[in-house]
């Protein structure tokens, strides 16, 4: 295990280090220094710019697939209505469908909808990504709930969205913990989708900023400023996931030992 944990944060610890030493880091010398984030901070709009809309699409992302799975999972697993099985089954086959060969058909109906080029269409775009997912762990978490609880809140004068905010939600907090763990982690790291969608600068996201550094001037690439990049484009990923990491795992198992 130690072997393994030393093969996977090597490329890290690299990144970390080549961020912050050599010539480019300390201004011409062998040495430490923070040149390389002070270039990543001032390239394009800024390294503040592109962080917060990273974090707003996150968050809307995570938001929208959030509301739509728990509302999704819950009518899946307590209501029958015709057709629910097909339409499920139908949610889950967006999984098979390789997004990038339908983000051109997204792209003109969102210039139907007036949301192109925008933060909102483009986290409208990576929920229906999400959807799929969050639909199967919040269907199944909600039937590993038992129903008897249901009937007593229905007893009590709970209705159906009374009887989910006051009993179902506090019982499936780790499936939501899981499913929105996800959702902020595909779309902090999204690069294909904002790629097509964004066309300001002053819009993109992280790694499409980090995608338009690598390019270059002239064929020059600043690798120093783009390790630095790198390591504050991971950072939040991995704290996020440490704070989380009991409720990801409990998420994961719930509804497991469902009947």
């Amino acid at each position: 295990m130690l072997a393994l944990a030393v093969l996977f944060l090597a490329p890290l610890l690299w990144t970390a280090w080549a961020s912050v030493y050599g010539p480019q880091a300390s201004g011409g010398t062998a040495g430490f220094g923070t040149g390389n984030y002070e270039r990543l901070a001032a390239y394009g709009s800024g390294l503040g710019r592109y962080s917060l809309n990273s974090l707003a699409v996150s968050l809307m992302t995570v938001a929208g697939t959030l509301a739509a799975g728990t509302l999704g999972g819950y009518a899946m697993a307590r209501f029958r209505f015709p057709g629910r099985d097909l339409l499920f089954l139908f949610t889950l086959a967006i999984l098979m469908v390789p997004y990038p060969t339908i983000l051109v058909p997204l792209y003109v109906l969102l210039g139907w909808l007036n949301l192109q080029n925008s933060l909102i269409g483009l986290a409208l775009v990576l929920v229906m990504f999400q959807l799929p997912f969050a639909l199967f762990m919040m269907r199944n978490a909600v039937e590993g709930v038992p129903r008897q609880l249901d009937e007593a809140a229905r007893i009590d004068g709970c209705g159906p969205l009374r009887t989910l905010v006051r009993v179902v939600v506090p019982m499936v907090t780790p499936a939501m913990i899981t499913v929105g763990l996800f959702a902020f982690l595909a779309s902090w790291n999204e690069f294909i989708a904002p790629l097509i969608l964004l066309s300001e600068d002053a819009k993109f996201t992280l790694p499409t900023a980090l995608a338009a550094m690598r390019s270059g001037n002239h064929g020059a690439i600043d690798f120093g400023a783009l390790q630095a990049g790198t390591l504050v484009s991971a950072v939040p990923c991995m704290l996020l996931f440490l704070l989380l990491q009991r409720h990801y795992v409990r998420g994961f198992t719930s509804g497991a030992l469902k009947g």
